[in-house]
């Protein structure tokens, strides 16, 4: 069982929510800071930034340790090509955490917050079901995003898309580092032209030199800059709907 969500509430009126999660062994808490530092420099308050708990659960490729994954992984590495890591997914744990994740989805709806000022997104595993939550959605969810990760699950996807596909037209951010050492760069780019190939019309890759597995200061300022056009100030005239 997963621990409660880390929740950083908005500082005025709640009117968006994001929903920001981690990666493989880690927890909430590990990406608090990003909002931290929102919060420092007067941005976002409208938004309340949720950071959820993976469950403990046993990692083939770690020799079956059990620790904090949205998913099991049994196979990693520079030497997998893309079609492997599709063979080998685990299929019951990325659905068991995309329906968490809408059940995220739907507590913000049900405090009142319009699917269309809700963000989902994340970090390599968190990212990874975050951009599978986002395409299948049947919510019309403000944006989506996912740093350092792939589309799982990706030779499937079209058969879990509702009939009138409410984020066709979503705006996706996809980022990830040159030299990523634990999902492949190629992965990403893969999976941003495969989301674009299967009809998402409004899909964002953004390719960050040098980079490893992690984020660094210009990604998360594209991060930012994406999350100020998804979800702007209501106060400021633009509609949520929008």
């Amino acid at each position: 069982m997963a621990r409660a969500p880390f929740v950083v509430p908005a500082l005025k009126k709640h009117t968006a929510t994001v929903i920001m999660a981690h990666g493989l062994g880690d927890s909430g808490a590990g990406w608090m800071g990003l909002a931290q530092n929102w919060r420092r420099r007067g941005m976002f308050e409208e938004v309340a930034f949720i950071f959820p708990n993976a469950p403990m659960i046993p990692i083939t490729v770690n020799f079956g340790m059990t620790m904090p994954g949205w998913y099991d992984i049994s196979k990693l590495g520079r030497d997998l090509d893309f079609e492997e890591i599709l063979r080998t997914q685990d299929e019951p744990g990325i659905l068991r955490s995309r329906d968490y994740f809408n059940t995220l989805i739907k507590e913000q709806m049900d405090q009142g917050i319009k699917p269309s000022r809700i963000v989902l997104g994340g970090f390599s595993q968190g990212g990874a079901i975050s951009l599978y939550s986002g395409v299948t959605n049947k919510e019309k969810l403000g944006g989506v995003f996912g740093l350092s990760c792939y589309l799982p699950l990706s030779d499937r996807v079209m058969n879990q898309i509702p009939e009138n596909w409410p984020n066709k037209k979503t705006p996706f951010f996809l980022g990830h580092g040159t030299v990523d050492e634990v999902v492949q760069y190629e992965f990403g780019r893969l999976s941003s032209k495969l989301m674009k190939d299967i009809g998402l019309e409004n899909v964002q890759f953004n390719t960050y030199p040098d980079l490893g597995h992690s984020a660094d200061p210009q990604e998360i300022e594209d991060l930012e800059k994406f999350l100020q056009q998804t979800i702007p100030p209501e106060g400021d005239g633009q509609s949520a709907g929008l």
